[in-house]
């Protein structure tokens, strides 16, 4: 071996000795003075997301274990967010006890935190955090009563405050229900032009486009407006229509029109790829009024003296059935509870809370009418559109916006209705406002040929008004003794709030 290269192995090896000598004492102080990089989050799941009332936990993942109590005493959502805390390992999830305000913009900061191994003088902390999430527009779809509005379906943005006409002007609306995430609704309707002297004008099924998406990011959301036919009206007489809470399934109402004895329920459930879904005969006896249980699995409809709980498969036997009841008018989110109505034999009508466990809670009884019932999403409280007969030499009815707090039963009138046969209400999905409609009809109307929105009794709508009434903060009032409904300069009928 020669000199050079003796001499080049030599400063070779002090170089690596060095060196290992540098990372020895590096480990010391290491192992001595304990990790100084700070403990951050590494993920956020709600970070830059428009969430709904479905969202109801958000997560933060962190690099290292956490001291659990340091990051639930220095965690701040701005606005105010109520929830509980949870652990597994790293992760911390944050429950919410109530619906995020829709309309709003929240921020999660965390500061000061410390990991589970920091020692008692360690003033090391977490990287200071901040996650920016959203919720869903204030947004509802009504149906137009006045000039080119007239029977078209409408969504108004309260948030944006703009107004998007959804459906083309050769249809009538007649009803209809937002999809889960608000992108679409499915709704039924008439051509607007249709011969109403040969009876009721053939109603069919469509989807239309909000123009809300579900992941704004995607490059394959529809376009605003885009109309599907769902279900024609060929051989049969399309009546009334449910939607499942997921979206999945759609229940009708038809009747065959060469025989019209041939009447029930048909479902169609969601079709695979390009295919439209298919109807199909849900093998039950024929009810009456019907609504789809939450859980999508069932459906609630009355039949005979009673209501049965009918499971959503080919030829089943009911799952239950409830002699005492004639209607089933709404069920709680969790389908836990459910609001019935009771026609007793001296002429009056009963409310009852019913819940899965076969309790049976009479919440009141009326010799005036009981139209709808809509539990709130987080107060036990049931919003109810009433009637109380008025004496008078003609049969009336006074109709009255109350809420009835379902532990104590006690009854809250909140607004009262000038005279009319039907008022449409909606609760909003943060529970924090409700929608309802007034309108005036025209009993001389003398244009059948000409198919304009009419009252489920079939008078002709002249117009309508829409009404908001906010509701209190679940955290301030579990019942207001009254609220100040304000008149939207928006003349529409059959409102409801998108999800």
């Amino acid at each position: 071996m020669s000199l050079n290269n003796k001499s080049f192995f030599q400063q070779l090896d002090r170089v690596a000795i060095s060196l290992i000598a540098l990372l020895a004492l590096l480990t010391l102080l290491v192992l001595f003075q304990g990790d100084a990089i700070a403990p951050r989050v590494r993920d956020f799941s709600w970070q830059n997301k428009q969430v709904g009332a479905e969202d109801t936990a958000f997560y933060l993942n962190f690099t290292r274990p956490m001291n659990t109590k340091s990051v639930e005493e220095n965690l701040q959502i701005d606005p105010a967010l109520p929830g509980k805390i949870s652990w597994a390992g790293r992760k911390m999830a944050y429950t919410l006890l109530s619906p995020p305000a829709y309309g709003t913009t929240y921020q999660v900061q965390l500061n000061s935190a410390k990991d589970r191994f920091s020692l008692a003088d360690d003033n090391t902390s977490i990287q200071s955090f901040k996650g920016v999430f959203s919720s869903r527009d204030r947004a509802f779809a009504y149906l137009g009563v006045e000039g080119e509005e007239l029977g078209r379906l409408i969504v108004y943005n309260l948030t944006g405050q703009r107004k998007t006409i959804l459906t083309p002007k050769d249809l009538v609306v007649g009803d209809f229900q937002p999809y889960p995430t608000g992108n679409k609704i499915l709704f039924s309707a008439t051509e607007r032009f249709s011969d109403r002297s040969q009876g009721l004008p053939p109603s069919q099924l469509y989807t239309v486009t909000t123009g809300i998406a579900p992941d704004p990011t995607s490059k394959n959301n529809p376009p605003l407006g885009r109309v599907e036919l769902v279900l024609s009206s060929k051989d049969y007489q399309n009546l009334k229509f449910d939607l499942s809470a997921d979206g999945k399934i759609i229940l009708v109402q038809r009747v065959s029109k060469k025989n019209p004895g041939d009447f029930g329920l048909w479902i169609l459930r969601n079709g695979t790829g390009n295919k439209p879904p298919k109807a199909q005969l849900l093998q039950s006896q024929p009810g009456g009024d019907f609504i789809i249980t939450p859980d999508s699995s069932a459906v609630a409809v009355a039949q005979g003296q009673g209501v049965a709980l009918l499971a959503l498969q080919e030829a089943t036997k009911p799952l239950d059935f409830l002699p005492k009841f004639g209607m089933v008018l709404n069920f709680a989110a969790d389908g836990t509870k459910a609001a019935m109505v009771r026609f007793n034999s001296d002429y009056t009508r009963s409310l009852f809370l019913v819940d899965n466990k076969g309790g049976q809670k009479e919440l009141l009884r009326t010799t005036g009418s009981i139209n709808s019932c809509l539990f709130h999403p987080v107060l036990p409280n049931l919003y109810c559109m009433l009637t109380q007969l008025i004496e008078a030499e003609v049969y009336q009815e006074q109709p009255y916006l109350a809420a009835i707090d379902l532990n104590s039963g006690k009854q809250t009138p909140l607004i009262v209705m000038p005279e009319q046969r039907d008022v449409q209400i909606s609760l909003s999905p943060d529970g924090l406002a409700i929608l309802l409609d007034q309108i005036e009809t025209n009993p001389n109307d003398s244009s059948p040929q000409i198919n304009i929105p009419r009252t489920n009794d079939g008078e002709a709508i002249a117009t309508s008004r829409l009404w908001l009434a906010p509701l209190f903060a679940p955290s301030v009032s579990t019942t207001s003794p009254s609220i100040q409904a304000e008149q939207l300069p928006l003349p529409g009928f059959h409102p409801r709030w998108l999800p």
